[in-house]
C-alpha cells in the first residue's frame, strides 16, 4: 500500500481551506483517510501553516511519501529539510 501525504481541499467556493492528510495513494482527493496532521490556510496574509510535527515525521519515517506542493509546506512549516 502506497501511502501519500497530501492535501483535502475543504471551504466554500472560491474560498479554499486545506487539511494535510496521510492517504492511500489510491484513495480520491477528498475521500478516504488515515489520519490528518495539519491545515493549510491560503487565504489569509501571510498564509497560515499548522503541522502536527511529531506526525508528519513519524509517517515520513514509516515511508510516506509527500507530494510537491506538501513537501513545500512542510519545509515552509519548518518540518522537513
Amino acid at each position: 500500500m502506497a501511502v501519500k501525504i497530501r492535501l483535502r481541499r475543504m471551504g466554500a467556493k472560491k474560498k479554499p481551506f486545506y487539511r494535510i492528510i496521510v492517504a492511500d495513494s489510491r484513495s480520491p482527493r477528498d475521500g478516504r483517510f488515515i489520519e490528518e496532521i495539519g491545515t493549510y490556510d491560503p487565504l489569509k496574509d501571510p498564509s497560515e501553516i499548522k503541522v502536527d510535527e511529531g506526525k508528519a515525521k513519524q509517517w515520513i519515517a514509516n515511508g510516506a511519501q509527500p507530494t510537491e506542493t506538501v513537501k513545500a509546506l512542510l519545509k515552509k512549516a519548518g518540518v522537513a529539510e
